[in-house]
């Protein structure tokens, strides 16, 4: 009898803490249901850009100290909180990121805080970050066994290295070159454009030009993706990165002009995503 008191007691103390929980959860799921629903909206306005645009894909929000995870319903035509798990990542406010989440089975899911949708480009970063999805599901493996650099940096353990590989931006030659290719892509001067991939592959060792491709492949196409749907919304473009002093950022303003310039030169790479990374990588041979 004394036992089945304690448990009662204790069932009456526990339970608004459960509540406050349940309470704190719904509340994050309702504060952006909203903003949720309407990314769903906006891909059926701009899926015709390109065949990418074609899959929605999980976001993460952190927020007080938590991982709110969202994805489709079985429907797939609402967002719903799937899953909430403690940030032990301490991820930054302003992140704006793709990647597998270990938290959610390691599905590469796109992560940010809140405020992105107060951003009059938010969900144009969003659909930047879902490209990265869909490169992670359908493409990033095959395409680093053919990179040197990809298959040492994991044989080193060096898992960050898209972030921080040791580039030479400030090699003046290369930061010139770069912004012979900046300028001569925009002009849409393609064969200008190949010779200073052909210089760049003289000068640069073999892993630090294939990282440079790979930051054009990966992030230029995505900033390629990004700029057709604020173009769409007449929203400013993303150019950032195109004025030095360089760094890995300006490879998406490059990358994102030279794919522009390649697609305008062979339709056919619109749905070859690969035959793109193969063109990029090869240019200038």
């Amino acid at each position: 009898m004394r036992t089945g008191r304690i448990l009662a007691v204790l069932g009456i103390l526990m339970t608004p803490i459960v509540n406050a929980q349940d309470e704190a959860l719904h509340s994050i799921a309702q504060k952006y249901n909203e903003n949720l629903q309407q990314i769903i909206v906006l891909q059926k306005q701009i899926k015709s850009l390109h065949p990418v645009l074609n899959n929605l894909y999980p976001i993460a929000i952190v927020e007080e100290g938590n991982i709110h995870v969202f994805d489709l319903n079985e429907r797939k035509n609402r967002y719903e909180l799937k899953k909430v798990a403690p940030d032990s990542m301490s991820l930054q406010q302003g992140i704006r990121a793709a990647f597998p989440l270990e938290a959610y089975d390691f599905k590469t899911v796109c992560v940010v805080t809140g405020e992105i949708f107060l951003e009059s480009a938010g969900y144009a970063t969003i659909f930047h970050e879902f490209v990265h999805c869909y490169q992670g599901h359908e493409l990033e493996a095959k395409l680093k066994e053919k990179l040197s650099v990809a298959q040492k940096a994991m044989q080193e353990k060096r898992y960050s290295w898209e972030l921080d590989h040791p580039f030479p931006y400030e090699d003046k030659t290369v930061a010139e070159i770069y912004s012979l290719i900046l300028n001569a892509a925009a002009e849409k001067d393609i064969g200008t454009v190949t010779r200073c991939c052909k210089s760049l592959r003289e000068i640069l060792n073999r892993d630090d030009y294939e990282y440079m491709v790979w930051q054009e492949w990966k992030e230029g196409f995505a900033r390629y993706i990004e700029n057709l749907i604020r173009q769409k919304f007449q929203l400013e473009e993303n150019h950032g990165g195109a004025d030095p002093p360089f760094n890995r950022v300006s490879f998406y303003e490059g990358g994102s002009r030279i794919i522009s310039l390649l697609l305008e030169e062979d339709k056919g790479l619109k749905d070859d995503l690969e035959g793109l990374f193969e063109k990029l990588l090869f240019l200038g041979i």
